[in-house]
């Protein structure tokens, strides 16, 4: 997964500068029940639309989604390599392909950029920063690369230079407000994972925390994800979440 192109009409928009941390709190809402892909991105583009207006307050939202893959907008069909498993949902995130499913924890970050800096690369950064000290929480090492996206564990192990992917990074942005955002693999089935070259990164295994024989639950990454993001990002207030009417 990676970021999306900022627009080319805004000028300046490349320099380098500090993501603001505001005193403004963000919602901050959790999802129990499994949220159906279209559902959750039609919710995202609502809410957006009503952030950049100054409607409403900036959102972090944590869910699970029901097995299924998603293709950014630099994926190819060749990598999918198990078509007809899942459903494929093509979204206008930046990236390749990705899987969600239960037990990974999903987190759709709709902050305003307008308000926070215009950088994306700041932006970015900021949020593979919250996830490598959320899992520093952890005893975890997550690092980045400078070839390949995401959030990568060592296993030595498994022989030199073997990494594991353990997170993923894709946003998009929209009049300055992000949509989308991040995935952490707690506790999903891995092997869902082999019908596609994540993020279209091949020679590099995919891992979890329970994988690294760490049985932590997603209540526990919640709190320790709260806990980091008002450090970087700002105060968080908690809200219900979304409720869908089923189809």
């Amino acid at each position: 997964m990676s970021t999306t192109t900022p627009p080319p009409d805004e000028p300046g928009v490349r320099a380098s500068r500090a993501l603001l941390r505001l005193d403004d709190p963000v919602e901050w809402a959790i999802s129990d029940d499994l949220v159906g892909y279209e559902a959750a991105v039609g919710f995202m583009e609502a809410r957006v639309e009503a952030i950049a207006k100054g409607e409403a307050r900036e959102l972090v939202w944590l869910l699970e989604h029901p097995p299924l893959y998603t293709a950014g907008t630099s994926a190819t069909d060749a990598d999918l390599l198990i078509p007809g498993r899942f459903p494929v949902h093509r979204t206008g995130r930046g990236g390749q392909y990705t899987y969600h499913g239960p037990g990974q924890r999903v987190a759709y970050v709709m902050l305003d950029l307008n308000r926070r800096g215009r950088d994306v690369r700041a932006f970015v950064g900021a949020l593979e920063g919250w996830v490598i000290e959320t899992l520093d929480g952890f005893n975890v090492r997550g690092e980045t690369r400078t070839d390949r996206v995401g959030v990568w564990v060592r296993r030595p192990h498994k022989g030199t230079g073997v990494e594991d992917k353990i997170a993923a990074i894709g946003i998009r942005l929209k009049r300055w407000v992000s949509l989308h955002g991040l995935s952490i693999n707690v506790e999903p089935e891995l092997a869902h994972f082999d019908g596609i070259v994540p993020c279209g990164i091949a020679g590099h295994g995919v891992t979890s925390l329970v994988d690294l024989g760490l049985l932590i639950s997603l209540a526990e990454v919640d709190m320790a994800l709260a806990s980091v993001f008002e450090t970087r990002f700002g105060p968080i207030v908690r809200t219900p979440p979304p409720v869908f009417v089923p189809a």
